[in-house]
Formats: C-alpha cells, sequence, structure tokens
C-alpha cells in the first residue's frame, strides 16, 4: 500500500534520530516528534564520526540490534546445567504471575487489544535509553532505543491523585519505612494498602495496562498478558529523600507522580546516562520505560514527595537474562563463585550486550580473585555505557586490588562526577587518596560519605584518621567522637579515640576510651587500628 504523509515523517524521524544516536547525540530540548528540531541538529553535527561501538554493534548494518537468542542450539551446545536453569526460569516465572493475579488486575485472555481501542492515549515524550537495549529481548526493541516514556500530559488527574494519597494516609503509609539499596525509603507495598489497591486495580485495568500495550507493541501483545510486580507507594521527603542509581526486576517498569510539583522542593526521576537532571513529571504524569535502564529518585530537600512504582511482567515471555542475573547472585550470596561465574556467562551468550551480566561478571571475578579478567570485562561495560558509575565503582576496586592504585583514584574520581551522591563511592575513593597520602582530599571524601551517610562508623573513624595524618588533632577528635556515638561497640573507634585525647593531653579520658576499647577487645599495639 501507499505510506501515508504522516508514516513517511514518522519513518524519517526515526532515521535521524538514529543518526543523531550513532554519533552519541539526543536531541535533550527537543520535543520528542519534532521533525524539523531534530533535522537541524543532524544539520549541524553530521560532520561527526559514527560511533562503531556505541551499543555494542557495527554500525554498518544499520540496526545495531543484537541477534536473536536460540535458546533450543544453546541448550545442546551448553548442556543440561544450561537446560536445567533454563527450565527453572520458566517455573519462576510461572509462579511470579500467578502470584500477582493473586493481588492484582489480571485480564481475560479474550479481552486482546480491545481495551486500547477505547483508550485515549495521553501524548507522550520519548527519551533515548542510551546505549544498550533491555537486558531481555534485545533483538525486538528498535534503535534508537528511545524507549523511556513520559506523558505530556496527566495520565491521571491531580484531583484523583490527590484523593489517592489521602486513601493510602488513612491506611498510615506515611508512618512505615523501608530499605531500598542504601537508603531508606517511606511508604509501603500495595498489597498492604487495600483500598488503595482497589483503586490501583481499576487504574491497571483501564489505563495503565493498555497504556503500556500501546507504548511497547514490540513485546506486548496485549493488555491480558501484563502482570503487576512488586508496587509500592513511596514517600519521599528530608528524611527519606533519595534512591540509588539502579535497574528494576521486570523488563517493564512505571513510575506514577501522585503529588504537585509546588508540595516539595527537589526530587524527580532522573536518568543516569542524561546527567544530573530529573525529567520534571507533575501529578498525574507517568514515565514507562524498560526495567533495565539505570535511574534514581533525586534528592527532596522539603517537603513531601508521592509516587508509585511497579514493576511489570509480560505473561507470555520469561526474562531469561534476568533471571539468570537473580540466579547467579543468589549463588555467590551462597559462596558458589563457580556456579554465579557460569550463570552471568549463560547471560551473555543470551544477549552478549547485556551489561548487567558483565558487570555481573566482573564482580564475580574479582572475588574469585582473577582481576585482570575482571578488568577487561568492566572496561566492555564502559566501552557500550560510559557513564556506567556502578561499572566505574567496580573497576576502581579491581584497580586498586592489582596494586594501580593511581589508576583506581582517576576512575572513582570518574565516577564521583556522575554520582556525588553515592556514600560508599566517596568512601572508597577517600581509602584510595589515603593510600597515596593525599590526606586533605581523603578527609574531603569522607566529609561528604558522613553527609550523605550520618551513619557509617567507619567513614566517621577514617575522617579521624586522615585529619590526624595530616597533622590537625583537634579537627580530628569530634570524628572520633562521632564514630563512636554512632557505633558504641566498635572497639578500634574507641582506640582511635583514646590515641588522639592522649595526643591532646587529655589522658583522663583517655584511659577511660582505653578501657573500653579493651573491654570491647581491641589490639593496643602496633599502629592505629581501624584505618582504612
Amino acid at each position: 500500500r501507499v505510506s501515508s504523509e504522516g508514516e513517511v515523517q514518522e519513518r524519517r524521524l526515526r532515521e535521524v534520530k538514529l543518526e543523531l544516536w550513532q554519533r552519541g547525540l539526543d536531541c535533550f530540548g527537543c520535543g520528542s516528534d519534532d521533525l524539523a528540531a531534530h533535522e537541524r541538529l543532524l544539520g549541524l553535527m553530521q560532520w561527526m564520526p559514527v560511533l562503531s561501538l556505541r551499543g555494542g554493534c557495527d554500525s554498518k548494518d544499520g540496526t545495531c540490534a543484537p541477534p536473536t537468542a536460540d535458546l533450543e542450539a544453546l541448550k545442546l551446545e551448553l548442556g543440561e546445567g544450561f537446560a536445567q536453569a533454563i527450565a527453572l526460569n520458566e517455573q519462576e516465572h510461572l509462579r511470579d504471575c500467578e502470584e500477582s493475579c493473586k493481588h492484582f488486575y489480571c485480564g481475560p485472555a479474550s479481552s486482546s487489544r480491545d481495551a486500547e481501542a477505547n483508550l485515549t492515549l495521553p501524548a507522550f515524550s520519548h527519551y533515548s535509553m542510551g546505549d544498550v537495549p533491555p537486558e531481555d529481548f534485545a533483538s525486538q526493541f528498535r534503535f534508537p532505543l528511545d524507549l523511556i516514556k513520559v506523558s505530556a500530559e496527566p495520565v491521571f488527574s491531580p484531583e484523583e491523585c490527590a484523593r489517592v494519597v489521602a486513601t493510602a494516609e488513612e491506611e498510615d503509609v506515611h508512618l512505615n519505612e523501608y530499605v531500598s539499596g542504601k537508603y531508606k525509603l517511606g511508604g509501603d507495598w500495595m498489597q498492604n494498602l487495600p483500598r488503595t489497591l482497589t483503586w490501583f486495580n481499576e487504574a491497571l485495568r483501564k489505563r495503565i495496562f493498555p497504556i503500556l500495550a500501546s507504548l511497547f507493541p514490540e513485546v506486548i501483545s496485549g493488555p491480558q498478558v501484563l502482570r503487576a510486580h512488586s508496587v509500592a507507594m513511596l514517600k519521599y521527603n528530608s528524611s527519606h529523600p533519595r534512591t540509588d542509581v539502579h535497574i528494576d526486576n521486570g523488563i517493564l517498569a512505571i513510575t506514577l507522580a501522585l503529588s504537585p510539583q509546588k508540595n516539595y522542593e527537589g526530587g524527580g526521576t532522573f536518568f543516569e546516562h542524561m546527567g544530573d537532571d530529573p525529567l520534571p513529571m507533575d501529578a498525574g504524569f507517568g514515565t514507562f520505560r524498560p526495567g533495565s535502564v539505570r535511574h534514581g529518585g533525586h534528592t527532596v530537600t522539603q517537603g513531601e514527595r508521592y509516587i508509585i512504582g511497579a514493576f511489570i511482567l509480560i505473561e507470555d515471555k520469561v526474562e531469561h537474562v534476568r533471571r539468570l542475573m537473580n540466579q547467579g547472585r543468589e549463588a555467590r550470596g551462597k559462596g558458589d563463585l563457580d556456579r554465579a561465574l557460569q550463570l552471568f556467562e549463560w547471560g551473555l551468550r543470551i544477549n552478549p550486550v547485556c551489561v548487567s551480566c558483565m558487570k555481573n561478571l566482573g564482580e564475580a571475578l574479582n572475588v574469585a580473585g582473577r582481576n585482570e579478567e575482571a578488568e577487561a570485562m568492566l572496561r566492555r561495560v564502559l566501552e557500550l555505557t560510559p557513564r556506567d558509575s556502578d561499572a566505574m565503582y567496580n573497576l576502581g576496586g579491581v584497580l586498586k586490588a592489582l596494586d594501580r592504585v593511581d589508576e583506581s583514584i582517576a576512575v572513582y574520581q570518574q565516577a564521583v562526577a556522575i554520582n556525588a551522591d553515592d556514600w560508599e563511592l566517596c568512601y572508597n575513593l577517600g581509602v584510595a587518596l589515603g593510600d597515596k597520602g593525599r590526606f586533605a582530599e581523603e578527609a574531603a571524601m569522607y566529609e561528604k560519605a558522613v553527609e550523605l551517610n550520618p551513619a557509617h562508623s567507619q567513614s566517621w573513624t577514617n575522617l579521624g584518621i586522615a585529619r590526624a595524618s595530616a597533622g590537625d588533632l583537634s579537627a580530628a577528635l569530634p570524628a572520633f567522637q562521632k564514630s563512636v556515638q554512632v557505633d558504641s561497640t566498635d572497639a578500634r573507634a574507641w582506640f582511635n579515640l583514646a590515641r588522639c585525647l592522649r595526643s591532646l593531653g587529655r589522658g583522663g579520658e583517655a584511659n577511660e576510651a582505653l578501657g573500653k576499647a579493651q573491654a570491647l577487645g581491641a589490639v593496643t599495639g602496633g599502629g592505629v587500628p581501624g584505618g582504612a
């Protein structure tokens, strides 16, 4: 048939976006469907060379997509162990889908795409998810991977969102907290909020599932195959300000903003490859995206920000790569490194540009003492995803283990430039700087670490040691005092406090601190215990 003018323009827009993407460019600030703006940028920047490694592809093939994995052929090649791991994935996927339907709306098999036909789809802006496709079904997602879909108008009215928050607060959502990564968040699982859950299930049926099916037709056959998994209402405020940068445990994920932006300062969802600026979402707006894109919740400095976050499964598609990663992390946690290494390698056989597979494999190789191989694997990650601060963090540790401390410091500094709010990253950079005798810079990193996580006693201890090593005992003392205040059971912290007090001529207090250290089992000979 003859293509319509709209189809021709859409095809041209995808071609222009791909050419920009291949040159490492995204038209940030442009309307996602503004063909003229994208063509203007391409006209200005077409002189730039195509990045043949972007996405791990040879740009000459024009698609960049990895080949579709043949699981049956891999079973024959890799043997019974691989086949058993694949079977376990299928069993767990079925169990997760069945569990989802006990709590969340699941459409009847006959519904197909009828719900979409009756839905007026909100306008969306489309942003690239970066350099590599999602972990699973990688060959089905088209480049330039403009797979982060942010509604340009409300999915739910602000009034409806206010009612949802009020209902959840009547169910005490604001009184609960739990740990997510390195941070504590306010909020609760949706299953624990029965009245809010009733609303959410209607939202799944009428809007969320039909919207998802419309946005991602390459992998979703219809709303009836979607399954909500791990759904929570989260509350951000100054005491529960943010999340770390992470990926989600599902092929797709959604974030629904419930609070008006005027209710808080800071906040918002940001994507690591796009920089530190969050994508704006007022009450009722939503983000729909692949789960494997690295993102985080930006720090809320004042007020309250409520959101709903949910991971989505697809009933007729098993995420074998993600589930192999989960199996591998479980094996590593049990100390079975050989099994973990095998599972991570199998994930790469299914998707050869799976960066989470490479990072997991690099970490496991590091633990196994195979640091040269770990370095090569992590450098491959950074070829594919140059702004991955997690890969830099891991590479910094590997280089330090190889006694290449200067290189380790350089990599850690690159990571801090991208993700300055990661206290563990600041702490490890401080340790490396201390190894080189750069005490002022070391202390600055520990100061940042304790600002981000005041409950980490070792950061306080190391801060005291760095200041003392620089000759400033008066400044070291409050750090040592804070360390024993945070963890009064740390014998080494008490001993460092005793040494500092004695050096300052406060012998009585030093003896008291030393007595507590000895009672807790501190070794009092040799150098300064508790150092980095």
